[in-house]
């Protein structure tokens, strides 16, 4: 299975959907907690409606997302604290729901899952995906 990436810090809306249409993406995966942004088009509804003219579905799947404490983590680079709130995080009945939802929504067509972080490295979307596609090719893509 492939899965694409990508982060929309620093960024417009125009060249992140240039980035997903350059990559055949197909469909949006948010896996942000709180879809709301204060980056201009990347709050849910904005971001959905832009996403449908180019083409390309959106789907939120928000127990997937980081919880407050770990984003507070986050932001002071607290890696370690991250993962350990991240991976309780997984463990919601909620959550496996999702993951299976997100695997799912993967193999039926190309998707990249969505979060702020420009730098994979630093983003859950890295640890959603160590801990539960192991296995899948996963491109990164910048815009």
């Amino acid at each position: 299975m492939r899965i694409f990436t990508i982060g929309y810090e620093g960024t417009t809306v125009g060249e992140f959907l240039a980035a997903l249409q350059k990559a055949g993406v197909e469909r949006v995966i948010d896996v942000r907690a709180v879809p709301n942004s204060r980056r201009p088009g990347f709050s849910k509804t904005p971001l959905r409606n832009a996403l449908a003219e180019a083409g390309i579905d959106y789907v939120h799947l928000r127990a997937l997302g980081t919880p407050a404490d770990g984003r507070a983590a986050a932001r002071a680079g607290r890696k370690d604290e991250l993962k350990r709130l991240y991976a309780g995080q997984l463990e919601l009945p909620e959550a496996i729901a999702e993951t299976g939802k997100m695997l799912d929504l993967s193999r039926e067509k190309p998707s990249a899952l969505l979060c702020y972080e420009r730098d994979p490295a630093a983003c859950h979307r890295t640890l959603l995906l160590e801990t539960v596609a192991p296995d899948a090719e996963v491109e990164d893509l910048f815009a």
